[in-house]
């Protein structure tokens, strides 16, 4: 049997794709990877997309899925739009990494006017609402391209998740990690989802074994909340669920791009589903819908 790995061409995801290479290749499972260019990389707009940003560096990829020129794909969990594309399946997703976000500083800390760097409204909203001394800049390019600006002193700071830093094996001098009740993560941060056709089932079974189980529930979770609250464009929200005593805990956040007002939930539940419901419910009832219709252009 031989895949095909539908994958972007940057270092971060074809390191990605090779992670899940290499875990087959052990199963005497033939792979091939097939890096693609996506209009994220090219520099679209994000309006261009339906999708909006995250749209951007998926499309091309599920395409490709769809019309059977590739086997499978391999996402950024984050990355992908909370809505299924007709005829996928996200058939595995393998154990999560550190879902943290990380500063990484050119000098080791940062005070009153630096400027740091972030293409993502959520990065930027709760950062500017735990330190609002701070300048936030729109940062684009690879994990590279932002480490290289720090350096050439375009930017005082960079946020980047942790898990594609150890992916990369990239050590940076000076890194903070951002605790969570200061930076919730994006909703699948750190996960890796490995995308195939519904009605294939003989890569379905192929993909079984890198399933984890808790990193699926997590995922799953995640997502609903971020279907429940319309994220399929960029927005300033936030996700991430954990396992406290066989029970799901839900941490999010909805703010304003601005961090001008920020509502935030704790919630727990008996399952992922639950607890994302219950967290929709609080969030709104804290005013999220205001602040989300507002970005979008509602009220």
């Amino acid at each position: 049997m031989k895949l095909r790995i539908g994958t972007r061409r940057s270092r971060l995801a074809l390191t990605q794709a090779e992670l899940v290479a290499r875990a087959l290749r052990d199963r005497d499972v033939g792979i091939e990877l097939v890096p693609m260019v996506t209009s994220g990389d090219r520099g679209v707009p994000a309006d261009a997309s339906p999708a909006g940003l995250k749209g951007l560096f998926v499309a091309e990829i599920v395409r490709a899925l769809q019309d059977s020129e590739v086997d499978l794909a391999v996402h950024s969990a984050k990355d992908l739009p909370s809505e299924e594309p007709e005829g996928l399946v996200i058939a595995a997703v393998p154990e999560r990494a550190d879902p943290h976000d990380v500063l990484v500083t050119r000098e080791g800390s940062v005070g009153r006017g630096a400027v740091v760097g972030t293409s993502s409204p959520r990065r930027r909203a709760q950062l500017l609402r735990a330190r609002p001394e701070l300048e936030v800049r729109d940062l684009r390019g690879n994990v590279d391209t932002r480490l290289r600006k720090l350096e050439e002193g375009e930017l005082d700071a960079v946020v980047l998740a942790a898990a594609g830093l150890v992916r990369l094996g990239i050590e940076p001098s000076h890194a903070e990690q951002l605790p969570f009740e200061q930076m919730v993560p994006a909703p699948g941060q750190g996960a890796l989802a490995i995308q195939t056709r519904t009605d294939d089932t003989a890569t379905r079974e192929a993909l079984a074994c890198l399933e984890h189980e808790p990193s699926r529930t997590a995922l799953v979770a995640e997502r609903t909340l971020m279907e429940a609250l319309g994220g399929g464009c960029a927005l300033p929200l936030g996700a991430l669920a954990t396992f406290e005593r066989g029970r799901v805990r839900m941490v999010a956040v909805v703010a304003d791009p601005d961090g001008s007002r920020l509502v935030r939930t704790d919630s727990l539940a008996d399952s992922g589903p639950s607890a994302a419901a219950k967290a929709v419910d609080n969030l709104l009832a804290q005013g999220a819908g205001e602040i989300l219709a507002e970005l979008r252009g509602e009220i």
